[in-house]
């Protein structure tokens, strides 16, 4: 029987995941894409190696787990790509040759399927003086739009094209600058941006305070007004030159303004990454991938999968419904397993980024289909028990997750920059079940990172039109536009896998009792599903709040600092807007309007 019940997840495997040789075909079917990634997953196995291949392609049937998207396409194959979705590269020096030196590594990095994450804070601000050439700097923007450029022309494995986060500190002086670049519609197309935004400047906000915008002093004078403040990459307090002073809510509403005119920036609160970040007695991170959910240091990479949620529903739509929590548990494990592996198969397009992924063991493994699984088992997105089941089902595959690398380092051994009583001391590890850390104190673990939830779109495409990752769905039944390389834009007409399965058994055109779709939700809504299962992600979470066009801007000002204070990593909303118009379209057909209620 075909897998593919939307033409659209079909059109996906054929142009994204199939693997093809100088134009010969060779995946043959699905089944062959999977075959062929289980056997390369496997190939690492010292024992037991036909076993593993049998269990890595039992979890890949009809789409129970979810491989990140360049783990299908590159695994098995002759290709010479990185099977890595994640990475964060530095800007090591400010100077010309050093910039150019990153530029040369992103390129090299996003020609092999990797998407690139910057934080751009490091280079001086526009009008800076340089130190030798006696001119001006031109400021990060500028940069920039440098590698906005070089990002045009690099296409990754099939129709892919290579995406990257920029990001810059909330104390910047070039930050208003930034925060603006989007109001242009032609700037930085191949970027999502995000304001880095910290603890002192959140507290300035809430006490109405004035707000130093800074840069580092380094090797010359300043004969200006000084001010210790930590950098990007480093916990250290330097000194650094005042530029000029701003009101901090005024910097905080333009964040927000822009947000709501045209979607960007997005905020990441870097103490609170840091804080949870389980190697935080070696690294501070500044940067994260170009979707947010893996934050990363200097030339950090993560490869991700998600496991299907849909799929572990029993008897949905009826009162007898609910979630196998035994198959969840069995599926992580051997999920678990499948992601270690790749690291050791994988291609790296710098021998640096090899060498951090084999110090580190970096993992990401989350969910997807959480919001049709929710309709499955009678449970609206935004109500009490579907917040509850979508933690229970979190903290199930949190918890597996970390026994199952406890178990691969009983195995294969620990990460090697793993130190026990730092990583038993970190902030996070220390909120684990007092059994697993005990487990790590006596055999360590194999891997320094283990989940995350990341945005999913093209793979749930690919898995018949679940809904994404940790977000809600977005309609019953709509309008997708997909870039090809071959006849430019195609336009798809969908319907979301709950609603289809729903008409399907009860062979009519009507909606779940529990449809709830994003059309029906408040952004609180959002925050309190995304903060209900960010303590059991020791990465971070992809999360997107859709709101309306017409959703007022006074209600929305809230939502930044609620995320904050909710102790989520990072926060991004998207309202349709003229300057990045929207690729899903809700179709004549659009249910959105019989949602039952409003959360």
């Amino acid at each position: 029987m075909c897998p593919f019940e939307e033409t659209i997840s079909e059109h996906v495997w054929q142009t994204k995941y199939r693997y093809q040789l100088n134009h010969k075909i060779i995946d043959k079917t699905i089944e062959d894409t999977w075959l062929r990634v289980a056997t390369a997953v496997a190939s690492v196995e010292k024992h037991q190696q036909k076993t593993w291949q049998q269990a890595f392609y039992d979890i890949l049937e009809n789409f129970s787990f979810l491989p990140g998207g360049r783990i299908l396409a590159g695994a098995g194959t002759r290709h010479r790509v990185t099977l890595f979705n994640c990475f964060v590269m530095p800007i090591l020096k400010d100077s010309l040759p050093g910039i150019f030196d990153a530029l040369k590594e992103g390129a090299l990095t996003l020609q092999q399927g990797g998407g690139v994450g910057y934080d751009f804070s490091p280079l001086r601000p526009a009008g800076f003086p340089a130190l030798h050439t006696g001119t001006d700097a031109s400021g990060p923007l500028s940069f920039m739009r440098i590698w906005n450029a070089m990002c045009a022309t690099m296409l990754s494995t099939g129709a892919r094209r290579g995406a990257m986060m920029g990001i810059l500190r909330c104390d910047h002086p070039d930050i208003e600058a930034f925060i603006d670049i989007k109001k242009n519609p032609q700037e930085l197309r191949h970027f999502n941006i995000s304001v880095l935004v910290t603890d002192a400047f959140m507290q300035a906000v809430a006490r109405d305070e004035d707000w130093a915008l800074v840069f580092p002093i380094k090797a010359r004078r300043s004969s200006g007004e000084t001010i210790d403040r930590r950098w990007s990459g480093s916990p250290a307090l330097i000194r650094c030159e005042i530029i000029k002073r701003v009101k901090a809510r005024m910097l905080w509403e333009k964040i927000i303004t822009a947000a709501y005119d045209y979607a960007e920036p997005g905020v990441i609160f870097e103490d609170t990454v840091n804080l949870n970040n389980t190697l935080w007695y070696r690294e501070w991170i500044s940067a994260t991938n170009p979707c947010g959910e893996i934050p990363l240091p200097a030339y950090g990479a993560c490869n991700l999968g998600s496991l299907n949620l849909t799929q572990f529903v029993h008897a949905a739509f009826t009162e007898k419904a609910t979630i196998d929590f035994e198959k969840l548990k069995k599926t992580t494990a051997i999920a678990t397993r499948f992601l270690d592996n790749v690291i050791d198969i994988s291609n790296y397009p710098l021998h640096a980024q090899q060498q951090e992924s084999l110090a580190t063991r970096r993992i990401g493994l989350g969910i997807s289909g959480l919001a049709d699984a929710l309709v499955m088992l009678g449970l609206s997105y935004g109500s009490d028990e579907g917040v509850k089941t979508a933690q229970a089902c979190m903290q199930i595959i949190a918890e597996t997750t970390w026994q199952t690398s406890i178990h691969l380092a009983e195995e294969r051994g620990s990460f090697p920059l793993f130190q026990k009583e730092k990583y038993l001391a970190g902030h996070f590890v220390k909120n684990l079940p007092i059994e697993l850390q005990e487990a790590i104190a006596k055999h360590g673990i194999r891997n320094s990172h283990h989940n995350t939830i990341a945005p999913t779109g093209t793979i749930s495409l690919l898995a018949n039109n679940i809904s994404n990752g940790i977000e809600p769905i977005f309609s019953g039944v709509y309008e997708r536009t997909i870039r090809t390389t071959q006849v430019g834009l195609l336009n798809f007409s969908m319907k979301d896998h709950s609603l289809r399965q729903w008409q399907k058994l009860n062979q009519d055109t009507s909606f779940p009792p529990a449809w709830t779709d994003a059309h029906a939700l408040t952004p609180q809504a959002h925050l309190r599903m995304q903060a209900a299962l960010q303590p059991y992600i020791d990465n971070a979470i992809s999360k997107t709040i859709n709101i309306p066009i017409n959703f007022p801007f006074h209600e929305l000002k809230a939502v930044y600092t609620e995320a904050h204070q909710l102790g989520l990593k990072g926060c991004t909303i998207y309202r349709p807007n003229l300057i990045t118009g929207s690729v899903l379209q809700l179709s004549e057909e659009n249910p959105s309007a019989d949602s039952c209620c409003t959360f």
